[in-house]
């Protein structure tokens, strides 16, 4: 199978994405926005801007023209942020005949309508085959063959296996999961957790608060994930506590490095300035927040985050207010369904 593949969006995850399969030898299309910037990549077989260092193979064709990235393809890679998915489709979707496969990069939570990426992609594209890949990944990493595992989620065994097939080489180990809901949330509440983690390294704080908030931020991804109907082994594995555990602790995390400018005392419009990327995290917060306050979820890290990124609280005050919550069980729901008094 030719497996022709068009990628929408050249930001560092795409262009890794890009990278990996021109490596294979998949004749790829991939599409960028901005006309100098293709003229720039084009010429300098490097995405300067996102993804220095790294040479994109001859067989990757940069493109501004979207018709040619969506057109004839078998796979069509969504590589733009979560915000930018629905417009995405809306441009792509004339282009299309519906026997694509959707492979999924984006890692977060509509704001307003508090959906998913699969549920964003079956609104505008009904009925089209889906996959998101997820998974600790960084870009940066990727791109330069370090050994990555990662998991591609869809609904149908036969579309997750043919993007592990596409996607899988000797350092990019693609495993497959039925858990969609599991594996898209899990994605997308770690950037959450992990402007926590930054926040908490830029007030200075050290390892045991850092583990403290990726341990009780699994437990809170995996409470609303439950009440959403997502398997909880999911949150055990790469796009849970995997991917958790690199967002957290990387510097290549955009979340984190976000986070940390924070907790150094920069609103969040600088902290995003400062990057100078896409942080995803700071969308998701809200959309996280409201789908807590929808689902009757106890979700505690991300209220306080929720209150630092758009009340305006005292970042030190939050950590308080953890620190000082009601006494409780360490695993209290385990607790409460055995029903054990001790």
């Amino acid at each position: 199978m030719k497996n022709r593949i068009g990628i929408i969006g050249g930001g560092s995850w795409g262009t890794a994405i890009a990278i990996l399969l021109g490596k294979k030898g998949y004749e790829v299309d991939m599409w960028l926005r901005n006309e100098s910037q293709c003229q720039e990549v084009n010429k300098s077989r490097e995405n300067l801007k996102y993804l220095p260092g790294v040479i994109i193979p001859s067989n990757v064709n940069i493109t501004t023209d979207i018709e040619k990235s969506s057109s004839n393809k078998d796979i069509i890679v969504l590589a733009v942020p979560t915000h930018g998915v629905r417009g995405t489709l809306k441009s792509i979707k004339e282009f299309i005949n519906g026997d694509e496969i959707i492979v999924n990069l984006a890692k977060g939570i509509e704001n307003g309508t508090l959906n998913r990426v699969s549920q964003i992609v079956e609104e505008e594209i009904p009925d089209i085959r889906y996959t998101v890949l997820s998974g600790p990944s960084h870009a940066e990493e990727v791109a330069k063959d370090i050994p990555t595992a990662i998991v591609a989620a869809s609904k149908c065994k036969e579309t997750a296996e043919r993007v592990q097939d596409v996607f899988m080489s000797p350092k990019f180990r693609v495993y497959t999961s039925p858990d969609v809901v599991g594996v898209e949330l899990g994605g997308s509440l770690k950037n959450v957790i992990a402007l926590g983690a930054g926040i908490s390294d830029g007030l200075g704080y050290g390892d045991n608060t850092k583990a403290a908030l990726i341990n009780r931020g699994i437990f809170e991804i995996a409470r609303l994930g439950e009440k959403m109907g997502a398997d909880q082994m999911s949150f055990a594995g790469l796009s849970g506590i995997g991917d958790l555990i690199v967002t957290c602790t990387s510097m290549h995390s955009r979340n984190r490095r976000a986070g940390i400018k924070i907790g150094e005392g920069m609103s969040m419009e600088e902290a995003v300035e400062a990057v100078g990327m896409v942080v995803e995290g700071i969308k998701t917060t809200k959309s996280a927040y409201e789908l807590a306050q929808k689902m009757g979820v106890k979700m505690p890290i991300t209220e306080e985050i929720y209150g630092v990124l758009y009340n305006g609280k005292e970042v030190k005050n939050s950590v308080i207010n953890l620190m000082l919550r009601d006494k409780t069980h360490e695993i209290q729901d385990i607790v409460h369904k055995e029903d054990n008094d001790w």
